[in-house]
């Protein structure tokens, strides 16, 4: 049965009637914070850390440069690479004009003597006479020369191709001379300094968004009870009060030694507000996950701001037949009332109730100041 709150003034004091919820019972899980992003960065070739953009905690935006390793060799090298690369261009250049000659005057390099008789001679008398004879082929060697032509100038134009390879090489090798940040967020970890010399491989730093996540294992048998949306409380040793989670991702396996299935959880929290900026990853979380198979209880909840703590005990003030008494409860676990229909979440935080009270029990609310009927 879900009943809906229902609380009313009594003179000055704010009354809460209780009531009883049709609650699935939770079970707590241990966790911990994590970054919803996080990356770490290695050094992709060895070198001198020239720059650090910051220390720990620094923020930074997408595309940013965090780590610059000292590319001077690969300037050079890249310098020279551009010069061959000016010198194959040249040489194809050359190929192709020297292919348009061969194509357009096949015989302009062969200068004529005599006044041009012998030239015309050989033209017009002694190569078709050859030809006819069957000692050469004036057309298939034609075709040589063109083919042959055209041939240097592929090989120029293949050189080109490979000395632009290179700098291109040398460009994505200058690129990994600098670790720039994938998305906006701040340095978490960082394990070199400006001047120090790394090797290709070893860790630069870590960089993660400032958007947190829960990251709990959660048996296999408690799965069934999440769906990806779905809302559940959360406990942080930095927090003072309950939080309420999203499940943001279910992993599709089981880990075959534990059992369990890995789940994330959103954690809306405000970094820059007083108490969030406590909050990071590393930290210790206990979040509750219905148990569906257990089936579900009905449960009494009254607003947290009507126990008062005395000593080891905790009481309420209730109002009984007009007179205020006070009673000693025994509490249960706290609730989040944005995760339960027909919750007030203007009253704060719900805890359950084990003993002490009954459904229809009218319990005063403590306010921030003044004292309470009892």
């Amino acid at each position: 049965m879900l009943s809906c709150y229902c609380y009313v003034r009594a003179a000055e004091n704010q009354i809460y009637q209780v009531r009883s919820y049709d609650i699935t019972p939770p079970v707590t899980l241990s966790g911990v914070v994590v970054a919803e992003k996080e990356v770490t960065f290695t050094a992709q070739l060895p070198g001198r850390v020239e720059m650090v953009a910051g220390e720990e905690g620094n923020k930074f935006d997408a595309n940013k440069i965090l780590v610059a390793l000292d590319d001077r060799q690969l300037l050079a090298k890249r310098r020279s690479a551009y010069a061959e690369w000016l010198s194959a261009d040249a040489i194809r250049r050359n190929a192709g004009m020297q292919f348009e000659r061969q194509w357009r005057s096949p015989d302009s390099n062969q200068a004529p003597g005599g006044m041009g008789l012998p030239h015309l001679f050989d033209q017009f008398i002694t190569k078709p006479f050859s030809d006819l004879l069957g000692q050469s082929d004036s057309r298939f060697d034609r075709h040589a020369q063109i083919y042959n032509s055209d041939s240097q100038m592929q090989q120029a134009q293949s050189a080109v191709l490979q000395a632009r390879s290179q700098i291109e090489q040398i460009d994505a090798k200058l690129l990994d001379a600098q670790s720039r940040a994938p998305f906006k967020g701040i340095i978490v970890q960082k394990w070199v300094e400006m001047g120090d010399t790394v090797m290709m491989g070893q860790r630069l730093l870590k960089f993660a968004t400032q958007d947190l996540q829960i990251e709990v294992n959660v048996p296999a048998r408690l799965v069934p009870g999440l769906k990806v949306g779905k809302p559940v409380s959360a406990s942080l040793d930095v927090l003072d009060e309950v939080v309420v989670v999203i499940v943001a991702q279910i992993f599709p396996t089981a880990d075959e030694q534990r059992h369990t299935v890995k789940v994330k959880f959103d954690l809306p929290i405000d970094r820059e507000s007083e108490q969030g900026q406590y909050v990071g990853p590393g930290q210790y979380v206990q979040v509750d996950i219905p148990d569906v198979k257990a089936g579900r209880q009905e449960l009494l909840l009254i607003p947290k701001s009507a126990v008062k703590q005395r000593g080891s005990l905790p009481r309420v003030c209730v109002l009984n037949n007009n007179k205020y008494e006070r009673r000693v409860v025994r509490l249960g676990q706290e609730i989040n009332p944005s995760i339960i229909t027909g919750t007030d979440p203007r009253l704060g935080n719900f805890v359950t109730v084990l003993s002490g009270l009954r459904e229809g029990d009218q319990v005063v609310l403590n306010k921030h100041y003044g004292k309470t009927p009892c």
